[in-house]
């Protein structure tokens, strides 16, 4: 094994950077991880960008990257579960399992909670890592370390249909084909979902929804009103969806979900965006709309790997841009055009 470790640190805004590091040594309950496939994330270019999301600042050197998998190489003190040349997911965020929230099973709202890649915790985005074994699952043979690193943004996915409860026969709609409205997507026809709908401002965004299964798409201008899009919703659709997941972080989008939901159906909130934004709550009572927000994932990736693997799911095509780890500013230069729906880095030496 090499003694140093290839790593990218983002040292502040804009200036993201290849240094070698030292290889970690896993403590008591880790593993250290031989690194393989880190797809990048909006939050990474964000980061990258700007250096802020929400309450989250980068004010020290950064290692990012928390959408990952790779092999088991050494076992930490006390670990049983899992053995050296397990190919594992990694489930970025790991909490106390301490506090009240934990122990009620809900456990992404932990206060004392870790999380790769967001200030001040690093990531992933190295040639080894370790991380606490009970958050590193075991990918089944025939899922690949790609999609064993999507296991991170379909857990979002499927921790939103759980949220919202589609089932068979719901209808849904879905503002935003980017990532992470793709794997909605994807994870609401399999719960069961029949008819849905997804708008974006981009057009070859929307015909890759198409590929996976959209039945409806809506293009949409920036200028648009609100309520002539939940029009053109109620036209494609033939209703009103019984179900709104949001997915861009745009008020517009968040108001589209009120305006364009059945009555006693449900908006469920996942895109970030400002702190702030104006909804209209009076027409959310008036149809008595439930409002469901959303933090990552809870439980849910043990699910997201079942479906992968059992076949009910194909996630892989997602990946439509692959670098190796000496790639990675070429990588984040692609994931920042809006050009890539995944940009895929490989970690492992060449």
């Amino acid at each position: 094994m090499a003694d140093k470790n290839l790593t990218a640190i983002l040292r502040s805004v804009g200036d993201l950077r290849l240094e070698e590091t030292d290889i970690p040594e896993p403590k008591r309950g880790e593993v250290q991880l031989a690194m393989h496939s880190v797809g990048i994330c909006g939050s990474d270019v964000k980061f990258w960008q700007k250096g802020i999301i929400g309450v989250y600042v980068v004010r020290n050197p950064l290692i990012l990257g928390h959408e990952s998998s790779g092999t088991v190489v050494a076992l930490g003190e006390g670990v049983t579960s899992l053995k050296v040349g397990d190919r594992v997911a990694i489930e970025p965020g790991v909490p106390c399992m301490q506090c009240s929230v934990c122990m009620e099973g809900r456990y992404n709202l932990c206060d004392d909670l870790t999380f790769c890649a967001t200030p001040p915790d690093d990531g992933t985005l190295r040639r080894f890592y370790c991380h606490n074994a009970k958050f590193c699952h075991k990918l089944p043979d025939n899922m690949s370390f790609e999609e064993g690193a999507m296991m991170e943004p379909f857990s979002v996915g499927v921790h939103a249909c759980r949220r919202a409860q589609i089932g068979p026969g719901y209808t849904v709609l879905i503002t935003g084909a980017g990532p992470i409205g793709l794997m909605v997507l994807v994870a609401a026809k399999a719960m069961g979902a029949t008819a849905i709908c997804i708008t974006d401002i981009s057009e070859s965004r929307l015909e890759f929804a198409k590929s996976f299964g959209a039945n409806y798409t809506i293009l949409i201008d920036p200028k648009d009103d609100t309520e002539a899009v939940a029009d053109k919703v109620k036209v494609a659709m033939g209703c009103l969806p019984r179900v709104t997941v949001e997915c861009t972080g745009v008020e517009s989008g968040l108001q589209l979900g009120f305006h364009a939901t059945r009555p006693g159906g449900i908006v469920q909130i996942v895109g970030i965006g400002p702190p702030d934004v104006t909804i209209p709550l009076g027409l959310a009572v008036a149809k008595e709309i439930d409002i469901h927000t959303n933090l990552r994932y809870c439980n849910d990736y043990p699910v997201a790997i079942e479906l992968v693997s059992s076949g009910q799911v194909h996630i892989k095509p997602m990946v439509t841009h692959r670098f190796n780890l000496e790639q990675t500013l070429e990588a984040f230069e692609m994931a920042k055009s809006g050009q890539a729906i995944k940009c895929m880095i490989e970690c492992a030496r060449n």
